[in-house]
């Protein structure tokens, strides 16, 4: 085990809220955050569309603007997508002109996605349109609850990243072996547990 792991804090305690015999959509919390993501982009598109700009396009535009992401890795990892798509969504782009691609100075192999005049303007009508689609949505919500409904999404956020680090950390291992203990060596009460 190095040192990493060993500090490595291990993912809470699984929740006991589902059960497969009663799963229901309407109860899943995974299914009501995917609507109300479906939502907010279906609102935030049918404004944007004017400006030429589906959903698709100006995801990666607000991660460029906002510096969350430089590259093609960066951007599908941010957008939840694979690296081939985004290259073949910023082909669209860099053809809109909406972007272009730098290579960088510091390292040659890496390719930095930059946007263009025309891109920065495009991706400064996201955000005031994010804001008015999110308010909309939150409407009858106070201060505390928008930060509760915040925190409760991170913490989730927070459990997934744990788990999946969890779960490479155990792939990474390798499949343990199971250790087998001869029954003539323990005592019959213990025997009839080992089995």
């Amino acid at each position: 085990m190095t040192r990493e792991q060993s500090t490595r804090k291990s993912p809470p305690p699984v929740a006991n809220f589902y059960r497969a015999s009663g799963l229901c959509a309407d109860d899943s919390v995974g299914y009501l955050v995917k609507r109300v993501m479906v939502s907010i982009t279906t609102a935030a598109d049918s404004r944007l569309e004017g400006d030429g700009l589906t959903h698709i396009q100006w995801g990666p535009l607000f991660m460029l603007r906002n510096g969350r992401a430089s590259t093609v890795a960066e951007l599908a990892r941010e957008l939840n997508t694979d690296p081939g798509a985004m290259t073949r969504l910023l082909d669209r782009l860099e053809a809109k002109g909406l972007c272009r691609r730098k290579r960088s100075t510091d390292d040659r192999r890496v390719v930095r996605i930059e946007l263009t005049a025309e891109g920065l303007a495009a991706s400064a009508k996201v955000p005031p349109v994010l804001s008015e689609v999110m308010n909309e949505m939150l409407s009858g919500f106070n201060r505390e609850e928008w930060d509760s409904l915040k925190s409760m999404l991170r913490r989730m956020i927070d459990n997934a990243e744990a788990h999946r680090a969890h779960e490479s950390e155990a792939k990474a291992e390798g499949p343990t072996k199971p250790v087998r203990v001869r029954a003539t060596t323990l005592p019959a009460a213990e025997r009839r547990v080992a089995r």
